[in-house]
């Protein structure tokens, strides 16, 4: 499956903070393929440093960051279902985001980007629905910061999406998981190559973005993966060097991540999408998460594995129980695995499974938009 990435103009897109972004892109593909009556439409969302490409292999020969659950005859069908997965506004993979040129200035944004939200990056992603033609989705499907917006789309546009699939994710971050992020964030700021955020067609601050990626990675594995992975081998040598150059295979691990990354990702896209991430909080403006979650007209299926101790899944049960006590329609599914957060992108035995079965009841109760009530 060779895909390729589109490009939509939005013209106007209104933020949270009160700003207007003009002439806003989005960057997506599309997999198998829309049906007559536009009812087996899926959106895909990515999770923090994820992009369009979901599925598939491009002309690089990469293959999808999803396409072990994406393609003919897998959890997400394409010979069933379309499946569109688009970059996040405030990325740099095709989306509008702070390496975008500000038209005002003829330069990159930079800094000068506005702040931006989970809500924020739905609302463009319902504006390119729409220009699809898509009055209702079948289905929207994510983890981790995928999972964010699944649950924004399920009480900002509740008519609009049958069902939704929050995976290994949380309705707010933690004290902990904004931590790690800030973390993140001062590594890349305090990179003497990072100027303000004005670095763009000069040295990158590879260094401090690096260190950020080495961060967030230790946190999407688990002790047991990192134990079984790596342990306390060596690298390349027989004993200690007593100098400050890699000795572990987990520290060659790390540095190799953290390069790898610097040549894919913008570092003010890092901040502003860390920062959406940590501001995001499904309950704000109500008196509690199921009063939040008494607007969704969705069915739920809702994924947690038990190593994931960046989102644990207490986090999941905190969706499950207010969804409950809202009388929703649910399904939880904690899933035993030792890869960690990451579990949701490599261990996708038992979630194939049921994923298709839940999609596949979604498919035979599903409710035209004139009747949802």
């Amino acid at each position: 499956m060779i895909v390729e990435t589109q490009v939509t103009l939005i013209p106007s897109l209104t933020l949270d903070v009160g700003e207007t972004l003009k002439d806003v892109t989005v960057a997506y593909q599309t997999y198998g393929q829309l049906n007559a009556d536009r009812t087996n439409a899926i959106l895909i969302e990515h999770a923090f440093t994820g992009d369009a490409h979901a599925a598939g292999i491009d002309h690089e020969g990469k293959p999808g960051w999803w396409a072990n659950m994406i393609g003919p005859g897998k959890a997400f069908d394409t010979d069933r279902y379309f499946v569109i997965c688009s970059n996040v506004l405030g990325g740099c993979r095709g989306t509008t985001g702070p390496s975008s040129i500000n038209p005002a200035t003829g330069q990159p944004y930079g800094l000068k980007f506005p702040g931006i939200t989970i809500s924020d990056m739905v609302r463009l992603q319902k504006a390119l629905i729409d220009s699809l033609g898509i009055p209702k989705l079948l289905a929207v499907a994510g983890g981790s910061m995928g999972g964010m917006q699944v649950l924004e789309w399920a009480v900002a546009y509740p008519e609009a999406v049958e069902a939704c699939l929050p995976i290994a994710t949380t309705a707010r971050h933690s004290a902990q998981q904004i931590a790690f992020n800030e973390t993140g964030r001062q590594a890349i700021m305090a990179d003497p190559d990072f100027q303000a955020g004005d670095y763009y067609d000069k040295a990158l601050p590879a260094r401090g973005l690096s260190v950020a990626r080495m961060v967030g990675h230790i946190t999407y594995m688990s002790d047991e993966s990192m134990r079984e992975k790596f342990g306390r081998r060596l690298r390349d040598k027989q004993s200690f060097g007593y100098d400050f150059e890699v000795d572990f295979e987990v520290e060659s691990y790390l540095r190799y991540r953290g390069s790898q990354f610097v040549g894919r990702f913008d570092a003010n896209s890092y901040l502003y999408i860390t920062k959406a991430m940590d501001y995001f909080d499904l309950s704000a403006g109500f008196p509690s998460l199921a009063a939040s979650l008494e607007r969704a007209r969705s069915r739920f299926l809702v994924i947690s594995f038990t190593s994931d101790w960046l989102y644990p899944s207490y986090q999941s049960q905190e969706m499950v129980n207010a969804l409950r006590g809202r009388n929703h329609d649910v399904t939880y599914c904690e899933l035993s695995s030792n890869y960690g957060h990451d579990a949701f992108l490599v261990d996708i035995g038992e979630q194939t499974e049921i994923v298709r079965g839940f999609l596949a009841r979604c498919v035979r109760e599903f409710r035209p938009l004139e009747v949802v009530r």
